[in-house]
């Protein structure tokens, strides 16, 4: 079980980079340094899953564990495999599971706030005023608030506006998706309840929270009951499907009653952080400036595509507040959420200039860069004087400003009633077509992370078969971390890397806690889900593999798993085709013992940026119907299967979308796997394939044979666990 604050993918650190980067504008200095990290002692149990990681202060109840049965079996220090009717020291049961944060005090402290602004309900979302969907540690209020530490989620704080008692109270819930239904079970304490997103008869956040504010209007005689938030961290589509579903609440559960959502711009979160611990600072780190050799498109181009779009759109100006796509917009890197290479801006562009609002300092080489292409740069905090005084500008010339769909309600709020037109962000779907040098430069990428992983993989199977060893699933990802220091232009890693052993797999966002991780056991399966960031490109690969002799079931189930993974891979497909219309194809051999998975299938990924980049994907979700592919998308092909308290498995490789020189009506594309990294023998079940999935295993291992094989000493460890790896089925 995850205690960390930043699951998958989470944050982007330059801390561990070799030295100065080529193409990268300059050395990067003191990178990671601007993230404060708390000094206060913990108290009564209530520092948040946060504050503890960046403290080191976690107490491992594992290892005293560990330390007690090991003093019971007599003080060996050789591992004991279990038998019938003993316990593994291995066993994933061992892991402290205990509670890292009590809400009791934090909820107390927050309607206390919402007393003061006369509200019934207060809701916390995951996202940052950027809707970025991976946070700082200083934007992650909703793992504060509620001790839930996924990546996704909704907290919703009511107040009972019927009871007078002294100390406030209350109901609290989190909603989040599938992939978290066990972390949140795990986290969560006995103050919160929580909402099942997607699971038949499960009401939606904005239904549970309507629900309970129309019941108290109705209790209190048809009063104005109010359901707060920060203006800046909900979008103002999402605003505007709210007051809908508000109307629609309230006609279905009581006409006579009165709600309203409305806008708390001093966030309450914020304001109770500092009474339970240090808050965490925003950081501000070192704008880096990519290279053309790394990018393939300069500033200009960028710029002129992106104002013919706009004029297609009767607009001349935009709002750019996307971090990621700011930052391909602008060929500039940064490493203010980690993992994630992106900076804390907002961009104004017309057919003029360019303003950048960040406080992130930069190089000299940058400020000339930024004087040659007419960017002018201003304090971060002025977006919101500077936008009312642009707007003010277009309402004299009757003009329009596109904002994105992303944009936050504040936004809106800020554009002085200026006409303005929402619409798809157009450089989400630029940056989602890798031109020919980022596609080039992803399989110098995918080969850099291939050989680190193929030796991480050849070392944790020696190290714990024949070395007899223990290593915890936390040490392990940090050999691999090593292992991909040994790669030219290696920044660091694209998300947390999820190193999970036994039963801890099945918990699909797992992440190890460095001090109450478990023991890998190689007596059963492993996952590990991982990425890198390298100038040359971003990755994400999982591969599932088992140390000894695999149940049968587990050889079933993962090839089962395997056939859809290769089923999505070898298709061919006409221009138009979907993420949604395919999904199928990678659950259909779960389907027929009547198996599934609670994710997606794929994902776009980021050059150098995201590893979750929109807007394609490939899943059972109605929003990827309206992005077909094209050519030139990344995306990656992650089909799973988990049994919660057993095992899970999940195969992931990275695809470009390529042509083909088949037409019907219409010209045909397929993908091509750039991922090297083979599948695991010995959980393949040969006879459940056919002629067609061997031969293109076959060919892959072929392929990873050739170009990984080729890279590594003909005497090391790493050479013959691939060769034995990549031999013909």
């Amino acid at each position: 079980m995850s205690q960390q604050i930043a699951p998958k993918p989470s944050m982007f650190s330059l801390a561990s980079a070799p030295g100065p980067i080529p193409g990268a504008g300059g050395a990067i200095q003191n990178a990671g340094s601007a993230i404060n990290r708390g000094s206060r002692p913990c108290s009564n149990c209530t520092c948040s899953p946060g504050l503890l990681s960046r403290q080191n202060r976690r107490k491992s109840l594992f290892m005293q564990q560990f330390a007690r049965k090991r003093s019971s079996q007599g003080g060996s220090s050789s591992p004991r495999r279990s038998v019938s009717g003993q316990a593994s020291i291995y066993s994933s049961d061992s892991i402290c599971t205990t509670k890292n944060v009590n809400t009791t005090k934090r909820l107390e402290s927050l309607r206390y706030k919402m007393k003061e602004h006369d509200l019934a309900a207060y809701i916390v979302p995951s996202e940052d005023e950027h809707n970025s969907e991976y946070v700082s540690s200083a934007d992650q209020r909703r793992a504060f608030i509620s001790g839930f530490t996924g990546s996704a989620g909704v907290a919703i704080i009511t107040r009972d506006l019927l009871n007078f008692n002294e100390v406030p109270e209350g109901k609290s819930a989190l909603s989040t998706d599938g992939r978290y239904f066990n972390q949140a079970g795990q986290e969560l304490d006995y103050n919160w309840v929580l909402l099942k997103q997607g699971a038949k008869g499960e009401p939606t956040w904005q239904e549970w929270v309507i629900a309970d504010a129309i019941d108290q209007s109705l209790g209190l005689g048809n009063k104005l009951v109010k359901i707060g938030i920060d203006p800046k961290l909900i979008s103002y589509k999402q605003v505007k499907a709210f007051e809908s579903t508000i109307e629609t609440k309230i006609e279905e559960l009581g006409p006579s009653a009165k709600v309203e959502l409305v806008a708390v711009k001093e966030n309450l979160v914020d304001q109770i952080w500092p009474d339970f611990e240090e808050v965490p600072k925003r950081p501000t780190s070192d704008l880096i400036l990519l290279a053309e050799e790394y990018c393939g498109e300069d500033f200009k181009s960028k710029h002129s595509k992106l104002l013919a779009e706009l004029e297609k759109q009767n607009s001349k100006s935009i709002l750019l507040s996307a971090l990621d796509e700011i930052a391909w917009f602008l060929n500039l890197r940064g490493s203010d959420i980690e993992y994630n290479p992106v900076f804390f801006s907002y961009v104004i562009v017309n057919d003029s200039q360019t303003q950048l609002f960040t406080n992130n300092p930069y190089s000299d080489t940058i400020k000339s860069y930024f004087k040659e292409n007419n960017i002018i740069v201003h304090p971060y905090e002025s977006i919101w004087k500077e936008l009312s005084t642009t707007t003010n500008i277009l309402k004299e010339t009757a003009s329009t400003i596109s904002i994105p769909e992303t944009a936050s309600w504040e936004i809106v709020r800020n554009l002085n009633n200026c006409k303005f037109k929402q619409l798809h962000s157009p450089i989400d779907f630029f940056k989602s077509v890798k031109n020919s040098t980022e596609i080039a430069n992803f399989d110098k990428a995918q080969l850099k992370d291939a050989i680190a992983i193929v030796k991480y993989f050849s070392w944790l199977e020696d190290t714990l078969t024949k070395g007899k060893k223990l290593i915890d699933e936390y040490q392990a990802g940090e050999k691999l971390i090593e292992f991909r220091k040994e790669q030219e232009n290696y920044i660091g890693n694209s998300f947390e890397t999820i190193s999970a052993t036994g039963s801890n797999a099945a918990v699909i966002h797992y992440a190890p806690a460095k001090e109450s991780c478990s023991i890998i056991d190689p007596s059963k399966i492993y996952l590990c889900d991982t990425g890198s960031q390298f100038l040359e490109g971003t990755t994400d690969i999982t591969r599932t593999i088992h140390f000894t002799q695999p149940s049968q079931d587990e050889i079933d189930n993962y090839t089962r798993v395997l056939k859809g993974n290769l089923a999505i891979e070898r298709l061919v497909f006409p221009e138009g085709t979907n993420g949604y219309m395919i999904d199928v194809l990678a659950r259909q051999y779960l389907w027929e013992q009547g198996l599934d998975y609670r994710h997606g299938t794929g994902h776009g990924v980021g050059a150098y940026l995201n590893v979750h980049e929109g807007p394609i994907g490939i899943s059972y979700r109605p929003a990827h119907v309206n992005f077909p592919f094209e050519k030139g998308n990344v995306v990656t092909n992650e089909p799973g299967y988990y049994e919660d308290g057993k095992y899970g498995i999940r195969i992931e490789n990275d695809m470009v979308v390529e042509g083909t020189e088949m037409k019907f009506d219409k010209p045909f594309l397929k993908f091509r796997n750039m991922t090297l990294v083979p599948y695991c023998k010995k959980l393949t079940n040969v006879a459940l394939l056919d002629s067609v999935e061997k031969a293109e295993i076959n060919a892959h291992h072929a392929k990873v044979w050739k170009l990984v094989g080729s890279q590594l000493k003909k005497d090391s460890v790493a050479y013959k666990w691939l060769k034995r790896e990549t031999s013909p089925l």
